[in-house]
C-alpha cells in the first residue's frame, strides 16, 4: 500500500511539472512577438547609440568612423554646460514634482466632491495635460514676455516692477517650472482622484460620528490611504521630468540655466552635428533616468506594495 501510494505521488508531481513546463513554454511563445518587437524598437536604437558614443562619427563620409573608446564620455563630462544640465535637470525636477503634487493633491480633493458641475470642472482641470506642450510653451512665452506679457503687466500695475523672465537667470528656470507645473499637475490630479475613489465612505463616516475634523479626517484618513497612488505618481512624474527636452526648447531654448540634460545632448546631435559626443550625453541620460528608476523600484515599489496589503 505504501509503496503504491509514493508512486500515484511520484506520478502525480510528474504530471504537474509536465502540465508546468507546457504552460511555460504556451507563455513564452506568446511572449516571444513582443518581445521581439520590443527588441526592435527599443533594443536596437539604444545599442546603436552605444556604439555612436564610442565612435568619432563622420557625417561627410557615411560609414566612415574611428574608435574612440570613452573619450566621448570624458569630453561630455568636461563640457561645463553639460556639467550644468545636471544640476538644471534636478533643479527643475524637484520643484516642479513637489508643485505638481500638492496642486495634484488640492484639485483631485475638489473634484472628488459631490457638487453641481462636477464633470464641468473636471474637464476643464485636465484641459491643461491634454494641450501639446508646443501649444503650452508658446503660450506662456507670449503670458512671461517683457514688454507685453500679462505677467509684466499685472505687476506694473501693482508697482511691483517688469522682471525680465525669459532673458536672465534664475527667472528663466522659475518660468519654466511654473509652466510645467500648470501643464502637468492635472496628470498628477487624475492619478490621486484615482486612489479617492477607491477610499470607502464608511471610514470617513465613522471618523465623523467619533469627532474627527476636517483636517484629522485629511491628515489620518485621506493621506495614509491615498500612499500608494501619490507614490506611483511621483515616479511616473519623476521620470517623465528628468527626460524634459520640449518645454526648454521651445519657451527658453536653453538659455539662462535652463538647458537639460535632453536638450545639451540634442545640442550636440544636431546643432553641433558632434554624433559621437551627442550619443554619449544621451547614454549618460539614459543611464541617469535608469538609476533613479531602480532606485524608486527599490525603495517606493515595496513601499506601494506593503501599503496596498495594508489596505
Amino acid at each position: 500500500m505504501e509503496a503504491a501510494t509514493v508512486r500515484a505521488g511520484v506520478g502525480r508531481r510528474q504530471k504537474w511539472r509536465s502540465a508546468a513546463s507546457a504552460e511555460r513554454r504556451l507563455a513564452a511563445w506568446m511572449m516571444s512577438p513582443s518581445l521581439i518587437l520590443m527588441l526592435v524598437v527599443a533594443a536596437y536604437p539604444i545599442g546603436y547609440a552605444i556604439w555612436l558614443s564610442l565612435h568619432q562619427y563622420s557625417l561627410i563620409h557615411p560609414g566612415l568612423s574611428r574608435w574612440s573608446g570613452l573619450q566621448n564620455y570624458k569630453d561630455a563630462f568636461n563640457d561645463p554646460d553639460f556639467v550644468a544640465s545636471f544640476k538644471n535637470t534636478f533643479i527643475f525636477t524637484f520643484f516642479s514634482v513637489t508643485f505638481e503634487l500638492i496642486l495634484g493633491i488640492a484639485m483631485a480633493l475638489a473634484m472628488h466632491r459631490a457638487f453641481r458641475g462636477q464633470g464641468l470642472l473636471r474637464t476643464v482641470v485636465l484641459v491643461p495635460w491634454a494641450m501639446l506642450t508646443v501649444v503650452t510653451a508658446i503660450t506662456w512665452q507670449a503670458i512671461f514676455d517683457a514688454q507685453l506679457g500679462f505677467v509684466n503687466s499685472v505687476l506694473g500695475t501693482l508697482g511691483l516692477g517688469q522682471p525680465v523672465w525669459l532673458g536672465q537667470a534664475p527667472n528663466a528656470m522659475i518660468a519654466l517650472i511654473i509652466a510645467d507645473v500648470w501643464k502637468t499637475a492635472p496628470f498628477m490630479a487624475l492619478l490621486v482622484l484615482a486612489g479617492l475613489q477607491v477610499i470607502p465612505e464608511e471610514v470617513y463616516e465613522a471618523a465623523k460620528v467619533d469627532g474627527a475634523t476636517t483636517w484629522q479626517r485629511f491628515w489620518r484618513i485621506t493621506l495614509p490611504l491615498l500612499k500608494p497612488a501619490i507614490l506611483v505618481a511621483l515616479i511616473f512624474r519623476t521620470l517623465d521630468a528628468l527626460r524634459i527636452f520640449d518645454l526648454p526648447f521651445v519657451l527658453t531654448h536653453g538659455q539662462n540655466n535652463t538647458n537639460t540634460l535632453s536638450f545639451e545632448a540634442y545640442q550636440q546631435l544636431r546643432a553641433n552635428r558632434l554624433i559621437g559626443l551627442g550619443s554619449a550625453m544621451s547614454i549618460v541620460t539614459f543611464v541617469t533616468v535608469m538609476i533613479v528608476a531602480m532606485l524608486y523600484i527599490r525603495f517606493v515599489g515595496g513601499n506601494i506594495r506593503g501599503l496596498s496589503e495594508e489596505t
